[in-house]
């Protein structure tokens, strides 16, 4: 299972690349993962169905009892088989659906490939917080899913409310599932439900639980995000929110009801949120004439029904909710992909548009009947057979005198009618002939559609038209295949003897199921009146307008917050930030009591040298007047820094210190290059003793908090500890680095991960108009010039060479043939072109001996993103495309790529996560060599690091000097800071030796 879901992430994170080559065909080839899931899931029935699950156990976090720990019982079993089987579907369906034009295809394919892995990986989990872990990652897929056409604000807007809905239920979830780890003293998810805990923190415990469950299958008040999703391609609402995502709290309920129907409100909340959500659903699946939005509050409804069967608690009931689960699953998701259908080949899915769909198209028509009649409880289809059995376990129980037996009963019953009646209104609108189709329009239930629609395709039906044949084999097969199958679970939840079957004789639930049949049809047969009925009578209160509000009223709140804390520009936000600072921690260390009795002032005499260095450059860079003289200012402050680490024995912190503020610098002066020169040009700064007050009490309250926080330690420092730790368990000397690439390797991987995001983020604001993934080249290099020479010489021997006086010219930096020539400096570029590949020598070799002397990947990262940075600085942008081909993005994955294998591969030899190993031996001339995974780890580091300096070159450099030259071409500026790249080429190949590059450059002159 462990190995699996490592597959599905491993192709995911390929699929993309796999798009740019195969196209919509890459659907096919992902859809061999959640199928091999699905194959695999077929091979564990016997050990499931004897009452054997398979498990599968890695530690995680032992201290608090965590781990990778999975578990496929029956109820796991039936899960995974959906979740793989349809997804696997589904992504065969999309291959068809999605044309090639169709906006980040790879994305897609990618996000459906990960979701399956997800809802794969939350159903088999059996530890609490792995699956909490999974249940929060389909709702950020969801929110990815459901957002896919990011140029739509429905779509947006429809993502972002189903994220916040299930985010905030998820936590309320997960507070729940604290409260029974600690009741019980376990995370097992088995472990708890057949401990059986009581009293009231269980029952709080329970209720958390649910709120996470019912806001995941968007029961009522928080079912109004699921209609709103349907903003989402077909394929997506498919499978998410049909037959996987929307079944996870459905799941929740039936894996808890064994252990938990008993606690106090269990069946209260459950059935009556049930029955409301089932009503409300349907009623309003009666309205709608978008065939989506159709079966999306169908889908609300047929929800409601399925949290009241399986949260009633019986043992029939639970036999009859996983039915349900799976009959739903079939019919909901084989009616979007035929809806899919009819999009693509009609251009619309107003029903009051399409007309003779079912003579054009008779095999669509005959999947969405098959379909359509398993919703509406039609024999001899699997749909029916599970409705039958919830309606018979509702009426023994209360038969049996239990009162929600039976409002149970009746509220499902009386949807069920509103079932078939929107179902016969669904096969009528899509398929009926009817006598003059209205126009199209758009309305607000009702969204735009295509326009064009697509030419049939056969292949398209193969999914669809699998799940009905199973619905079919469902209902066929019912006794001898689903009773055996699902029996081994509801014997788990109680006592009970009613098995699934197609044929039970005369019994209460057929008449029942007759009269709801009956019924529906009359209502489908005077729809006209019921929607008189329903256009004066309305519903009291609207959830989706709610949720509006209550977000209205928080940006509201916000704004007002904000403008009253926060006016007055950057100044006082800074000063608020520092007030809060000072009174907050200023009040705690005065009334602290363990004031320590010395104060050492210097620990060497030149330290108070610096010290006064420091405090003189800071109080120069709040009183300098230009912007780049207080940059530096506030640059040696951190220069006096660096030397305050040297003199204190932390060669480490002082290289690291010394580059970081060397790049620092570099990217404000990158930065004020579109800002005024001056500071306060346009605005004096005001009230000058208030903010020099703020300052100088600020810095007091630190140096106080520095000095009583030393002085109260009691114990010996961890020094002498950390050293032996470093060389035994580290097998390196510079403890440092040790701690940050093994013992402390957690810390790292959050770090590198916060790089990311801030280069993300840094390069998002300054790319307005799109981002490339390459730094910008020119489009003919030396290297490749030399390259078609040299073949132009082997393809005719006798080719004319460039003079021998031409071959004297050379360029040191390509690039600099792109800056103007009074921003081009000869001596600068000579010094890059000798130091620059030095010093990527040099940063390697901090690189590999960081483990035992100074240096390691996150400094020898910054001192090769300062080589890149002067080569940008001598020769513009172009010459940073020259020295660092590849894009950023690249090295960013391939850092965080190896930092987490490296993390996640001890997981396959049964250790901890982040558990380093280590080879050592003795090599002939190099001596004792040790090397370890940590520096794997190190050299993810290391790139990381190089990405996040070439990603902020790349925005605040290039990017920025692109944006000027615009600006110089706008403006008609004589004095561009940089010539085309046409003119760089022309003087590139004369500097190569081109006499007929130089006579064309001459003509275009003359």
């Amino acid at each position: 299972m462990i190995a699996l879901l490592l597959l599905f992430a491993v192709i995911g994170a390929l699929t993309p690349a796999l798009t740019r080559v195969l196209s919509t065909r890459v659907f096919y080839v992902v859809a061999l993962v959640p199928a091999a899931a699905f194959v695999f899931s077929l091979t564990q029935t016997e050990a499931v169905l004897a009452d054997r699950p398979p498990t599968e156990f890695v530690p995680w976090i032992p201290q608090l009892d965590v781990a990778f720990s999975f578990r496929v019982d029956t109820l796991s079993w039936v899960m995974a088989l959906i979740v793989t089987g349809i997804g696997a579907l589904v992504l065969v369906y999309s291959a068809r659906y999605f044309s090639r034009d169709e906006p980040s295809l790879g994305r897609i394919a990618a996000l459906l490939l990960l979701f399956a892995g997800t809802m794969y990986g939350l159903v088999t989990a059996d530890d609490v917080y792995v699956m909490f872990m999974f249940w929060e990652i389909t709702s950020i897929l969801s929110y990815l899913l459901i957002g896919h056409y990011t140029n739509r604000r429905e779509s947006r807007g429809a993502a972002l409310q189903a994220l916040l809905v299930t985010t905030f239920g998820g936590l309320a979830m997960l507070v729940g599932l604290v409260l029974l780890q600690v009741e019980t003293g376990t995370s097992s998810i088995s472990a708890i439900v057949d401990s059986h805990p009581e009293g009231a923190l269980t029952t709080v415990a329970v209720m958390l639980v649910l709120a996470g469950a019912l806001s995941k299958s968007a029961l009522v008040p928080f079912h109004f995000w699921l209609p709103a999703a349907m903003a989402a391609p077909t394929p997506v609402s498919a499978y998410l929110h049909a037959a996987a995502m929307v079944k996870a709290g459905v799941y929740l309920v039936l894996l808890l009801v064994p252990g938990f129907a008993d606690t106090p409100g269990w069946v209260p909340v459950l059935v009556i949120l049930g029955s409301l959500t089932m009503l409300v659903g349907a009623w309003r699946s009666l309205k709608q004439n978008d065939l989506k939005l159709l079966l999306a509050y169908g889908t609300v409804s047929q929800l409601g029904f399925l949290i009241v069967v399986a949260g009633f608690g019986t043992r029939d009931a639970a036999l009859a909710g996983l039915a349900l689960v799976i009959s739903h699953a079939l019919f909901k998701s084989t009616l979007f992909l035929v809806v899919g259908i009819v999009d693509h080949d009609e251009g619309t899915r107003d029903l009051r548009n399409l007309s003779g769909l079912g003579r054009r198209r008779p095999v669509l028509a005959t999947i969405a009947i098959i379909a359509a009649l398993s919703m509406a409880g039609i024999p001899p289809l699997v749909g029916f057979v599970a409705k039958e059995a919830a309606f018979t376990s509702f009426i023994e129980a209360a038969i049996m005198g239990d009162g929600w037996g039976w409002v149970a009963i009746i509220a499902t019953a009386l949807g069920s009618v509103l079932t078939v009646a929107y179902t016969a209104r669904f096969l009528w609108g899509t398929f009926g002939r009817k006598p003059t189709p209205a126009s199209t329009t758009a309305t607000a239930s009702t969204p735009a559609v295509a326009a064009h629609p697509h030419h049939p395709s056969r292949g398209i039906l193969v999914a669809p038209a699998v799940l009905a044949l199973a619905s079919i084999a469902g209902g066929l097969l019912a006794k001898p295949l689903l009773d055996v199958a699902l029996s081994t679970y509801a014997d788990d939840a109680g006592e009970g003897d009613y098995h699934l079957a197609l044929w039970h004789g005369l019994e209460a639930a057929l008449f029942v199921s007759a009269a709801v049949i009956v019924l529906g049809l009359l209502m489908f047969r005077w729809r006209a009146r019921v929607r008189d009925v329903q256009s004066v009578l309305h519903l009291p209160l609207d959830a989706g307008r709610a949720y509006w509000h209550v977000l209205s009223t928080i940006d509201h709140v916000a704004a007002r917050v904000t403008m009253f804390a926060q006016k007055g520009g950057l100044a006082q936000y800074l000063g608020t930030i520092l007030v809060v600072f000072v009174l907050s921690l200023g009040t705690v260390t005065a009334i602290s009591r363990q004031w320590p009795d010395t104060f050492v002032l210097w620990d060497y005499p030149a330290q108070v040298f610096v010290a006064a260095a420091m405090a003189i450059a800071a109080v120069m860079a709040a009183r300098a007047q230009q912007r780049l003289a207080a940059v530096l200012l506030v640059g040696s402050t951190g220069y006096g820094l660096v030397v305050l680490f040297a003199m204190h024995g932390a060669p480490d912190l002082a290289l690291t210190q010394a580059l970081v503020e060397t790049v620092t610098i570099v990217v404000f002066v990158l930065v004020l290059r579109r800002l005024p020169r001056r500071i306060a040009q346009h605005n004096k700064p005001k009230h000058k003793k208030r903010r020099a007050f703020i300052g100088i009490a600020f810095g007091a309250t630190v140096a106080v908090v520095g000095w009583v926080a030393l002085g109260a330690r009691e114990a010996g420092g961890l020094g002498p500890e950390l050293a032996r730790l470093a060389l035994l368990e580290g097998h390196g000397q510079n403890v440092v680095n040790v701690m940050l690439v093994d013992i402390r390797a957690w810390d790292t991987m959050n770090e590198l991960s916060v790089l990311v995001v801030v280069a993300t983020g840094v390069a998002s604001l300054l790319f307005v108009s799109g981002r490339h993934e390459l730094v910008p080249r020119l489009r003919e290099s030396r290297d490749r010039r030399r390259a078609a020479n040299r073949q132009k010489l082997v393809d005719d021997p006798h080719t004319p060479t460039a003079p021998a006086e031409n071959d004297r010219q050379h360029t040191w930096l390509l690039g600099g043939r792109t800056l103007a020539p009074r921003d081009r400096s000869l001596v600068l570029e000579v010094i890059v072109r000798l130091v620059f590949h030095p010093a990527i020598l040099v940063s390697i070799y901090l690189l590999f001996v960081g483990h035992n002397a100074p240096g390691g990947g996150f400094a020898a990262g910054m001192l090769a993103g300062l080589a890149l940075i002067v080569r940008y600085l001598a020769g513009g942008r172009y010459e940073l495309g020259e020295a660092a081909p590849i894009g950023p993005g690249p090295l960013l994955g391939a850092g965080i790529l190896l930092a987490t294998g490296t993390a996640l591969a001890s997981l396959f030899i049964g250790a901890d996560v982040l558990t380093s190993a280590y080879w050592s031996a003795d090599v002939p001339v190099l001596g004792y060599v040790s090397f370890g995974t940590s520096t794997i780890f190190d050299i993810g580091v290391y790139l990381v690091v190089i990405g996040v300096v070439l990603d902020v070159l790349r925005s605040l450099g290039g990017e920025v000097d692109r944006q000027l030259a615009e600006d110089d071409e706008v403006s008609g500026a004589p004095d561009a800071h940089t010539v085309s790249e046409e003119q760089a080429e022309t003087q590139a190949a004369q500097a190569d030796g081109h006499p007929e590059a130089t006579a064309t450059a001459g003509g275009e002159a003359r």
